[in-house]
């Protein structure tokens, strides 16, 4: 940072070839111009996406309204789905206990679009064997991703993306106890711990059960499932022909008929709480841009958490040499 003090030359021993002591806002938020001492304003917006701090705790979330609103959003959906009912605790089990987990979801340009607060279970501390058996899970890999987008672009086909809300809460689980969650325990049943119906995020078997549950439901709509590629899904033959592409929560959809699209669409809905994203944009795996034609095309990540964190985004932007 500038050093605090009224003299312009910042460094005494300045040289062109050694690297600069002291940094000025231009040299932090990049210019297009030779770096100088120039006045700046720059906006609260672009100030606030940069330095929004992600809780670690209950306590460090305070009082923000923001993730006041966020762990109430989670709490309906929770209820909604009938994920629990509370119970004495039986003689000879245990109950796991829960954690809020913060996240400040981004889009691809680094803004700010949503304070999402997630209950956790702590399940480093279930044992192998004991209260899970099986916890793999198959998704889809990348390259199987860029073959269906290239399949889509061969054919002129859209690439449709829909996302299963609080997906891991609609996995069935059985014997499974926890405390109440932290800033929402029943002051008449402190006592008392959660029987599990559905999954939580956090359990060791939560991600197997969702996959099971969404397996047997695309098998069940006619869906083939890839013999070498387990999060690749087929329906249909030539132009009624769908392909789905599972990646935990994210479902990727491209086929010749927008209304075999649009049918899958619903029987999703009927069954999950679903958002429809519409074409394919961007994702926590991927980034696809369509150009005119229609066909996807592109990979992009997002900045990395550690340069939001200090400040360093937007900055100046440099091609990599291999590009």
């Amino acid at each position: 940072m500038t050093p605090l003090t009224t003299d312009d030359n910042l460094d005494a021993d300045d040289d062109e070839d050694v690297e600069h002591r002291y940094r000025t806002l231009d040299n932090v938020l990049g210019t297009n111009v030779v770096p100088r001492l120039v006045d700046r304003e720059v906006g609260e917006a672009e100030l606030h996406n940069v330095s929004v701090e992600e809780p670690k705790s209950l306590k460090d979330a305070g009082d923000d309204p923001n993730w006041t609103v966020a762990m109430e959003e989670e709490m309906k959906s929770i209820r909604d789905n009938n994920t629990w009912s509370m119970v004495e605790l039986p003689h000879g089990h245990h109950a796991i206990g829960l954690k809020w987990v913060y996240k400040v979801k981004r889009d691809e340009n680094g803004n700010i679009v949503k304070y999402k607060a997630r209950l956790v279970a702590k399940g480093y501390v279930q044992q192998p064997g004991v209260d899970f058996d099986e916890v793999f899970t198959p998704v889809a890999r990348l390259e199987s991703v860029r073959l269906l987008l290239a399949i889509a672009a061969h054919h002129g086909w859209g690439v449709h993306h829909m996302d299963v809300k609080s997906a891991f809460l609609n996995g069935e689980l059985q014997e499974v106890y926890v405390q109440q969650p932290p800033g929402f325990v029943d002051g008449k049943h402190q006592h008392k711990v959660l029987c599990l119906h559905k999954a939580l995020y956090g359990l060791r078997q939560v991600p197997r059960a969702w996959n099971q549950k969404l397996d047997a439901l695309l098998l069940a709509h006619g869906f083939t499932r890839c013999t070498n590629e387990h999060g690749m899904y087929i329906r249909g033959k030539g132009a009624t022909r769908l392909i789905v592409g599972v990646y935990v929560d994210d479902l990727i959809i491209t086929g010749g008929n927008a209304g075999a699209v649009s049918k899958f669409k619903a029987e999703m809905m009927n069954t999950f709480r679903m958002s429809d994203l519409g074409l394919l944009s961007y994702s926590s795996a991927w980034r696809s841009r369509r150009e005119r034609t229609g066909s996807p095309s592109g990979k992009e990540p997002t900045p990395p958490k550690f340069l939001r964190r200090r400040g360093w985004v937007p900055a100046s932007q440099a091609p990599l040499p291999w590009r």
